[in-house]
């Protein structure tokens, strides 16, 4: 492809994800900023436009949001924590073992291999569990499209649901104003923390590592009173988004057609897995006392990156959300493996 096409291309990407994004803003819809180029991608990856972003602006977008998570933690809300961790732990087990269940139930009565199920039904990050696939002998690209399609299911049904049922509506993004007279030293010192923050993440191969290592600085930055996370509106937007279009342009035509057979089933699986997680969600307000909407996307399997959009967008309790994600993101690291290899022994 010339440059002349790839920029065209490009320019028509542009073209269709602003009206779109447009209508779901006027829908109120929560994460519309995420949503709205995210379908844009999906139609140009399936179309086999052969878009792609770098990976570089992957990481710089998912940097940026974990200054925007890391804005939203206290003190208080890690001792909180320490008071309930039992009733945290008991909601990520139920999750993680949810995601067995259902890799188990798709190896047993599907057409997919066992591997392959194992690690496209993991409820972690997508692209650390695409990672990890790899490693273990998966298909990667099947394992690819189980994620991301499952990540555009979560998403779309957080929003439905947090719009629907209960009554969220798009909000104003995280990135509050700061005074004239501190916003352009608080801008640079959140820019410094995600550029070195990001970068470390990266070169460290932790799954997550750019948005974790970028929102555990900052947070602790901001709690010792040494910087004010601040960040434009309009740099949020371009946040989300490039972690939209990065999402959306992975469903190439390739990796489509591949997995044409498998849709219904690929798509049963990430409903029973949604519905299962909603078993922690139950178990996170009975215990916790948090409201529906928090439980519900502190439980939901989706990626890090984009539940947190989600949660900002719908007022519900950040800290509680990130901090079930991020323990169940290195809880399902950490067994990933040993529940693949139960899973293809058993099924």
């Amino acid at each position: 492809m010339s440059g002349g096409d790839r920029l065209r291309r490009w320019a028509a990407l542009l073209a269709l994800t602003l009206p779109l994004t447009a209508l779901l803003l006027w829908a109120a819809l929560p994460a519309a900023l995420l949503l709205g180029p995210m379908f844009a991608a999906m139609a140009f990856g399936v179309a086999g436009s052969e878009l792609r972003l770098p990976r570089s602006a992957f990481t710089a977008a998912q940097a940026i949001i974990g200054c925007l998570i890391a804005r939203t933690l206290t003190p208080g809300i890690f001792a909180s924590l320490a008071q309930d961790w039992p009733a945290v732990l008991a909601s990520v087990a139920l999750t993680v073992a949810a995601g067995g269940i259902v890799g188990l139930v798709m190896v047993r009565y599907g057409s997919l291999p066992g591997m392959t199920a194992a690690w496209g039904s993991s409820p972690g990050a997508a692209s650390a569990m695409v990672a990890l696939a790899e490693d273990f002998g998966a298909d990667m690209q099947l394992v690819a499209f189980m994620q991301y399609l499952r990540v555009v299911i979560v998403i779309a049904s957080a929003s439905l649901i947090s719009r629907l049922l209960f009554g969220a509506a798009a909000a104003p993004t995280a990135a509050a104003a700061v005074g004239a007279d501190a916003a352009w030293p608080a801008f640079a010192a959140t820019l410094a923390i995600a550029a070195l923050g990001g970068w470390l993440g990266m070169r460290s191969r932790l799954p997550g590592g750019s948005l974790l290592l970028p929102m555990l600085a900052g947070a602790a930055l901001q709690a010792g009173g040494h910087v004010v996370i601040a960040l434009p509106s309009w740099l949020v937007a371009v946040i989300y988004t490039t972690l939209g279009w990065f999402v959306g342009l992975g469903f190439s035509h390739r990796a489509f057609l591949h997995a044409l057979r498998a849709i219904p089933q690929i798509v049963l699986s990430s409903l029973l897995l949604i519905g299962l997680c909603g078993i922690s969600a139950w178990l996170l307000t009975g215990l916790l006392h948090a409201d529906a909407l928090t439980a519900f996307l502190a439980t939901s399997p989706g990626g890090l990156d984009t539940v947190a959009v989600i949660a900002m967008s719908s007022h519900a309790d950040m800290s509680l959300v990130m901090a079930v994600q991020t323990m169940r993101l290195f809880a399902v690291i950490l067994t990933g493996p040993a529940i693949a290899r139960w899973i293809c022994r058993h099924a």
